[in-house]
Protein backbone atom coordinates (compact mmCIF):
# COMPACT_ATOMS: atom_id res chain seq x y z
CA UNK A 1 0.00 0.00 0.00
CA UNK A 2 1.24 2.97 -1.07
CA UNK A 3 2.24 6.32 1.78
CA UNK A 4 1.80 8.57 -0.27
CA UNK A 5 0.11 11.14 -2.56
CA UNK A 6 1.46 12.64 -5.68
CA UNK A 7 1.33 14.80 -8.93
CA UNK A 8 4.03 14.92 -11.72
CA UNK A 9 4.56 18.26 -13.84
CA UNK A 10 6.36 19.82 -16.37
CA UNK A 11 7.39 22.98 -15.04
CA UNK A 12 10.52 24.93 -13.30
CA UNK A 13 11.59 22.89 -10.33
CA UNK A 14 11.95 26.37 -8.21
CA UNK A 15 8.99 27.77 -9.74
CA UNK A 16 6.86 24.53 -8.84
CA UNK A 17 8.63 24.53 -5.17
CA UNK A 18 7.54 28.10 -4.75
CA UNK A 19 3.53 27.29 -6.00
CA UNK A 20 3.80 24.33 -4.06
CA UNK A 21 4.74 26.58 -0.85
CA UNK A 22 1.89 29.20 -1.96
CA UNK A 23 -0.62 26.69 -2.10
CA UNK A 24 -0.42 25.00 0.78
CA UNK A 25 -0.68 28.54 2.65
CA UNK A 26 -3.87 28.62 0.68
CA UNK A 27 -4.75 25.32 2.36
CA UNK A 28 -3.91 26.83 5.70
CA UNK A 29 -0.80 25.15 6.02
CA UNK A 30 2.74 26.80 6.82
CA UNK A 31 5.69 25.51 6.02
CA UNK A 32 7.88 24.51 9.16
CA UNK A 33 10.99 23.63 7.61
CA UNK A 34 12.29 23.42 3.98
CA UNK A 35 15.06 21.08 3.49
CA UNK A 36 17.01 21.38 0.77
CA UNK A 37 18.04 17.86 0.07
CA UNK A 38 20.80 18.37 -3.12
CA UNK A 39 22.22 21.08 -0.74
CA UNK A 40 22.71 18.96 2.63
CA UNK A 41 24.32 15.68 0.76
CA UNK A 42 26.93 18.07 -1.47
CA UNK A 43 27.71 20.10 1.83
CA UNK A 44 27.86 16.86 4.20
CA UNK A 45 28.90 13.91 1.89
CA UNK A 46 30.40 16.19 -1.21
CA UNK A 47 27.49 13.81 -3.07
CA UNK A 48 25.56 14.65 -6.01
CA UNK A 49 22.18 14.38 -5.69
CA UNK A 50 18.75 15.57 -7.52
CA UNK A 51 17.18 18.71 -7.13
CA UNK A 52 14.64 17.66 -3.97
CA UNK A 53 13.21 19.31 -1.01
CA UNK A 54 11.27 18.59 2.06
CA UNK A 55 8.55 20.45 2.86
CA UNK A 56 7.48 20.23 6.71
CA UNK A 57 3.74 21.63 6.23
CA UNK A 58 1.82 22.08 9.18
CA UNK A 59 -2.14 23.53 10.12
CA UNK A 60 -1.93 24.83 13.40
CA UNK A 61 -5.36 24.09 13.92
CA UNK A 62 -5.58 20.66 12.35
CA UNK A 63 -2.47 19.49 14.86
CA UNK A 64 -4.37 21.04 17.67
CA UNK A 65 -6.89 18.80 17.21
CA UNK A 66 -4.69 16.28 16.65
CA UNK A 67 -2.36 16.52 19.65
CA UNK A 68 -5.76 17.18 21.41
CA UNK A 69 -6.40 13.44 20.45
CA UNK A 70 -3.15 12.09 20.97
CA UNK A 71 -0.43 13.42 22.41
CA UNK A 72 2.27 11.47 20.50
CA UNK A 73 0.80 12.65 17.59
CA UNK A 74 3.91 15.11 17.63
CA UNK A 75 6.52 12.14 16.63
CA UNK A 76 4.38 12.10 13.46
CA UNK A 77 4.19 16.11 12.67
CA UNK A 78 4.98 17.89 10.63
CA UNK A 79 3.42 16.14 7.57
CA UNK A 80 5.81 16.41 4.70
CA UNK A 81 5.33 17.54 1.35
CA UNK A 82 8.50 16.60 -0.80
CA UNK A 83 9.26 18.21 -4.54
CA UNK A 84 12.17 16.46 -6.62
CA UNK A 85 12.90 16.14 -10.07
CA UNK A 86 13.23 13.13 -11.69
CA UNK A 87 16.03 11.51 -14.33
CA UNK A 88 13.43 12.78 -17.49
CA UNK A 89 13.37 16.55 -16.17
CA UNK A 90 9.54 16.02 -14.78
CA UNK A 91 9.32 16.98 -11.38
CA UNK A 92 7.14 15.41 -9.14
CA UNK A 93 5.09 16.74 -5.98
CA UNK A 94 4.26 14.44 -3.34
CA UNK A 95 3.10 14.65 0.44
CA UNK A 96 2.66 11.84 2.78
CA UNK A 97 -0.91 10.16 2.87
CA UNK A 98 -2.51 11.15 6.20
CA UNK A 99 -4.20 8.44 6.55
CA UNK A 100 -1.12 6.07 6.45
CA UNK A 101 0.56 8.05 8.72
CA UNK A 102 -2.14 8.73 11.64
CA UNK A 103 -2.74 4.60 11.02
CA UNK A 104 0.14 4.18 13.16
CA UNK A 105 -1.24 5.39 15.97
CA UNK A 106 -4.01 3.05 16.27
CA UNK A 107 -7.10 6.01 17.56
CA UNK A 108 -10.12 6.45 15.47
CA UNK A 109 -10.38 9.91 16.95
CA UNK A 110 -7.86 11.09 14.45
CA UNK A 111 -9.58 9.23 11.29
CA UNK A 112 -11.63 12.63 10.55
CA UNK A 113 -8.36 14.80 10.99
CA UNK A 114 -6.79 12.67 8.63
CA UNK A 115 -9.28 12.55 6.28
CA UNK A 116 -9.53 16.81 6.36
CA UNK A 117 -5.48 16.99 6.05
CA UNK A 118 -6.04 14.14 2.97
CA UNK A 119 -8.51 16.41 1.13
CA UNK A 120 -6.34 19.18 1.48
CA UNK A 121 -3.20 17.91 0.32
CA UNK A 122 -5.14 16.29 -2.61
CA UNK A 123 -6.40 20.30 -3.61
CA UNK A 124 -3.13 21.42 -2.92
CA UNK A 125 -1.37 18.92 -5.53
CA UNK A 126 -4.09 19.31 -8.70
CA UNK A 127 -3.74 22.98 -7.66
CA UNK A 128 -0.30 22.72 -8.48
CA UNK A 129 -0.81 20.59 -11.41
CA UNK A 130 -3.09 22.66 -12.83
CA UNK A 131 -0.56 25.38 -12.33
CA UNK A 132 1.44 23.87 -14.97
CA UNK A 133 -0.81 22.35 -16.82
CA UNK A 134 -2.19 25.81 -17.53
CA UNK A 135 1.18 27.58 -18.08
CA UNK A 136 2.48 24.36 -20.61
CA UNK A 137 -0.83 25.45 -22.56
CA UNK A 138 -0.03 29.48 -22.60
Amino acid sequence: MGYTIQKSVAGDFGEVVDTTIAVLEDEGFGVLCDIDVQATLKEKLGEEFQQYRILGACNPALAREGLTEEIELGALLPCNVIVYETDEGTVVVSAVDPHQLVGIADNEALDSIATEVHDRFERTLSTVNDEFESASEA
